[in-house]
């Protein structure tokens, strides 16, 4: 299957492409990203067939799908890596909460994140790729707190691979900058940037659109590519689960084949979230995708009223970071599917001229008939974390954004399948502060024990023995010093 282009295409790249050019060169024609020329199309029986089979299997299928351009072998070798999740058998267990509400666990890998369902397979597939090329390559990553741990880890001592991983000062959790900052592999670089998320990920395409940079690396015999959402080979592998939700629920008897149900994801850079529409495109029984904010609520005002507009707008810190983004990365794929690439480049460089751009009335209702936005403030997150412990569920402050689309969003009496996106343990003082209703400055460690031993829930060695791990990495930095910092580390 052929990949294309969101912006067009500019005359001097290649105007198609296969599945591992797109990973290994993330970056498309005037700054755009790739995206499949087609996608695939499945039946009903064929979602009855998968009830049949293991995540991998179902994993291996849908990429198959695709055509990539991979081997087989080189493809089951990165999904077997599913089998060091918490369960060898369910990687990313549905849960249910309520009647009609059901939690998607998707931190059960080793950093306890969602970024490990795709970023354990991709960091695999994109090794290989290079060692079978003899290339060297020099992987970017850019993190609001879950990109960077997951990226480091996948690429850790892989040969031929040297990360650079950005990550904003006093922008993550603690346990967050701890799993960057204590990772020792050889080839891994953790810069931290004075500035926010969307400073990061700015300088991140920056770089992978630099002809200068890219020449400067070409003299050390390095090639760049990308391991933020910006890469393709990110999003494939999070359209999964979002059959394995639909999957699960038949399994479980809570559906019929057939029956839709909506999906909530709390969104930053909205890759999650694109998963799910391209699910429902390749026919995945979906009502709709409810999209929640925290008080950086930009994709809500997208939604609902067609503006994207960031003149006058700060990024607001949150006790849900992951979401503590403007600049989201992968509404511009999906407005190429809807409005196409002249559209799409017309809007983007008037995001980027003018900080703003505005859709049609036709256009905002196209949209809207796929998605529906909310958001929420931490005020309910942390009241919403301690209800429904009360009633027996654990969640993160990220999954707490979701009950806000939950309660507000659901115009059909239909099942809804809530991804969490994190695991509690990567944000226990704001956990033990909701619970507690106090406003107390717990450290990670304090919280993290008194939430263990109070509700008597475990937390995984990969977090206990991050306390006692040798910080690695110091270096912190202006975005205007990157480029040097980047080379001196090659």
């Amino acid at each position: 299957m052929s990949f294309i282009e969101t912006r067009g295409n500019d005359g001097i790249k290649p105007s198609e492409v296969e599945f591992s050019y797109a990973i290994l060169n993330p970056s498309a024609s005037f700054g755009g990203l790739y995206i499949p020329k087609e996608l695939p199309n499945f039946s009903q029986d064929f979602i009855s067939e998968c009830t049949k089979l293991s995540y991998k299997e179902l994993a291996f299928l849908i990429l198959k799908s695709f055509r990539v351009d991979i081997e087989d072998g080189d493809l089951e070798t990165a999904l077997n890596l599913y089998d060091a999740f918490d369960d060898v058998n369910n990687p990313s267990p549905v849960v249910k909460v309520k009647d009609n509400l059901f939690v998607n666990e998707q931190y059960h890998g080793p950093t306890r994140a969602f970024k490990d369902m795709a970023l354990q397979p991709f960091g695999s597939v994109l090794s290989t790729i290079a060692k079978k090329r003899g290339e060297n390559y020099l992987i970017l990553a850019a993190t609001s707190g879950d990109t960077g741990p997951a990226a480091l880890n996948t690429f850790k001592n892989k040969e031929g691979i040297k990360v650079a991983c950005l990550y904003p000062v006093g922008g993550t959790s603690d346990v967050q900058r701890l799993q960057m900052v204590t990772e020792d592999g050889e080839n891994l670089k953790v810069i931290g940037i004075n500035g926010d998320f969307d400073d990061a990920q700015n300088a991140l395409k920056s770089l992978l659109a630099s002809d200068t940079f890219k020449a400067t690396l070409l003299e050390k015999h390095t090639k760049l590519s990308a391991a933020n959402s910006v890469n393709f080979g990110r999003i494939i592998f999070q359209i999964v689960y979002h059959f394995w939700s639909y999957i699960e629920l038949l399994r479980q008897n809570e559906i019929e084949l057939g029956e839709k149900i909506y999906l909530t994801v709390p969104s930053g850079n909205f890759g999650n979230a694109l998963g799910g529409y391209y699910a429902k495109k390749m026919g995945l029984p979906i009502e709709k995708i409810l999209i929640t904010s925290n008080a950086n609520n930009v994709l809500t005002s997208w939604i609902n009223d067609g503006v994207y507009d960031l003149n006058d707008k700060k990024l607001v810190l949150t006790k849900s970071p992951a979401m503590d983004i403007l600049k989201s990365s992968n509404i511009e794929r999906i407005m190429y599917d809807m409005f196409g690439s002249i559209r799409t480049k017309e809007l983007m460089e008037d995001l980027n001229n003018k900080n703003c751009f505005t859709l049609t009335d036709e256009e905002k209702t196209k949209l809207q008939s796929e998605f529906s936005a909310t958001f929420s403030d931490d005020a309910y997150g942390l009241k919403t974390i301690k209800t429904y412990l009360e009633d027996g569920y654990l969640m993160d402050p990220h999954t707490a954004t979701c009950i806000k689309a939950y309660e507000t969003l659901m115009e059909k009496s239909l099942k809804n399948v809530v991804y969490s996106t994190a695991e509690w343990t990567k944000f226990s003082p704001s956990v033990l502060n909701a619970l507690r209703s106090d406003e107390v400055k717990y450290s990670d460690k304090e919280a993290l024990e008194k939430i263990s031993s109070d509700f008597n829930v475990k937390v995984p060695d990969m977090i206990h023995g991050l306390f006692d791990k040798e910080i690695k990495h110091t270096c912190e930095i202006n975005i205007e010093d990157l480029e040097s910092e980047i080379i001196n580390f090659l």
